[in-house]
């Protein structure tokens, strides 16, 4: 029997080269009946205007602030910021074991459209690129600031991610220090390129080209697959063709096929599972801590919760929780049932 069908039968590790660890994989579980949770999905019938949603143009805050009559995109500082950026110095270091330091930081909504029933995969392509000049914009200006070190844009999707208002729309955390796990991607990207002269994004893109069978779509300057490595059943990683750190560094074409792949994508979620399909989504870009990162190679992640239908979401418990991540889903079969979703929808 060969590799590919052993791994499709037998349980088995990956390993995951952004965070040095590993993943267990257990196909032959997938025929197991489920008796678990199921749960409802809220419908997507929702007005393209809600006087009660504090995103929508014209509408007040919980702060008090009231939103412009935004046509585009429209950027605001986050009214219950979890970052302030005038947190006073705190240090405490008890026996080398009660450690903590006061974090500065500044958070920031965005929202893609004024239209509340909208989501990236039902905008227009121009008003998704204008999505992807914002996130470029907002990048460079708080990537800009001497205390900045990493900007972190982010998308929650859904009432299972713990998105409680639908109106479409991102946040931007901007820390003085690099979070942990951009911290470990940046740090096993650089190890890599000094380990064997060259990227590792690079060079695993070049990888699932060449093989097929995980990529699910692409055009000439973006590729959406589902890692080798995955740990959520349907997870996604959106790759630049060119090495690039950021997003202010692409060209105008790169940020046009950016908002291709970026609609497509979550318009193909949809496709294979209902509206609204809930997912993390997040750009993990190079420090603007001032240092050399030449490994450092900007990545998309997509995380979405639900395991086999609809209603049936993945949780992390058990032996994730206290060992490593496992899955039963192989990336080669979502990868599948998602490219089969592009031929029927």
């Amino acid at each position: 029997m060969d590799t590919p069908s052993l791994l499709a039968q037998t349980p088995h590790r990956r390993y995951n080269p952004l965070l040095g660890e590993w993943v267990l994989v257990s196909p032959q579980r997938n025929q197991r009946p489920w008796q678990g949770k199921v749960e409802s999905i809220p419908s997507a019938q929702s007005p393209s205007y809600d006087p009660d949603c504090y995103l929508c143009p014209g509408n007040q805050r919980a702060g008090g602030v009231r939103n412009p009559t935004y046509t585009s995109t429209f950027v605001f500082d986050n009214d219950f910021a979890a970052l302030l950026p005038a947190a006073p110095p705190v240090f405490i270091g008890e026996d080398n074991l009660l450690i903590a330091e006061s974090e500065r930081g500044i958070c920031r909504v965005m929202c893609f459209s004024p239209q509340h029933n909208l989501s990236l995969g039902q905008m227009e392509k121009s008003a998704v690129v204008a999505v992807v000049d914002a996130w470029a914009q907002q990048h460079a200006e708080l990537a800009a600031l001497g205390w900045v070190n990493h900007v972190q844009i982010f998308e929650n999707r859904g009432l299972l991610m713990g998105a409680s208002n639908p109106h479409p729309h991102c946040q931007i955390w901007a820390n003085a220090t690099i979070p942990n796990l951009p911290l470990r991607e940046e740090q096993h990207q650089q190890e890599f390129l000094r380990r064997h002269g060259r990227c590792l994004l690079c060079s695993y893109l070049e990888l699932e080209r060449q093989e097929k069978v995980r990529v699910v779509l692409a055009n000439s300057s973006f590729v959406a697959l589902v890692p080798f490595w995955a740990v959520w059943p349907f997870e996604i990683l959106v790759l630049s063709a060119r090495h690039c750190a950021t997003l202010p560094d692409f060209l105008a074409q790169e940020r046009g096929d950016l908002a291709d792949i970026l609609a497509r994508l979550t318009h193909l979620y949809d496709l294979v599972f209902g509206v609204p399909f809930p997912y993390s989504m997040g750009f993990h870009q190079q420090p603007s801590d001032g240092r050399e990162h030449p490994g450092s190679h900007l990545h998309a992640h997509f995380l979405p919760p639900l395991l086999r239908s609809a209603s049936i979401r993945k949780f992390m418990v058990g032996y994730e929780l206290l060992a490593a991540p496992q899955r039963d889903v192989t990336p080669e079969s979502a990868a599948e049932i998602l490219r089969n979703a592009l031929s029927a929808g």
